[in-house]
């Protein structure tokens, strides 16, 4: 679900801020879209209230990143906030961070896709360079920490 839509919490709004900031260090030029989804009965039969998701878009295609704009979804243990989060014993609590998914996009399709599962290696039909590679597997990596409060969580990831 659109990342705007689903920060309940002071916590967690500090969190995706924080998220934002993150991405930014590796990739200045990018622009953040905290609403990705169109809001339709399409889209919304297919929310996923565990996912925060968020966007990023380039000034233009960028040879790098194969891509114009890159998708980030969290995917976290149980809701964002609000009814049905899970209860961490703590007001406030950041759900727990399962895992990340990153694509890249342009204007017709997906172009790459890099998930917290396996070596952390991007599979698609363009794939970005390998500079690239490294700084969205940093990003990644810095995600689990920011859940984890600076206790590194991050699954393994085998560096190509």
């Amino acid at each position: 679900m659109n990342a705007a839509e689903q920060v309940r919490s002071v916590e967690l709004a500090q969190a995706l801020a924080s998220a934002l900031t993150l991405f930014r260090g590796h990739f200045p030029a990018a622009r953040a879209n905290l609403t990705p989804w169109r809001d339709d009965p399409l889209t919304r039969a297919y929310a996923e209230a565990e996912s925060l998701d968020l966007s990023f878009h380039f000034p233009g295609w960028s040879p790098r990143t194969q891509c114009r704009s890159v998708l980030v979804q969290l995917r976290l243990d149980g809701p964002a906030g609000g009814p049905g989060a899970p209860d961490l014993g703590l007001v406030g609590a950041r759900p727990r961070l399962l895992g990340v998914v990153v694509r890249g996009l342009t204007y017709e399709s997906e172009r790459w896709r890099l998930a917290t599962v396996g070596d952390w290696s991007p599979s698609g039909s363009h794939l970005p360079q390998p500079e690239v590679t490294e700084k969205l597997q940093a990003f990644c990596r810095e995600l689990f920490d920011l859940f984890t409060g600076g206790a590194s969580a991050a699954p393994d990831c085998k560096a190509a």
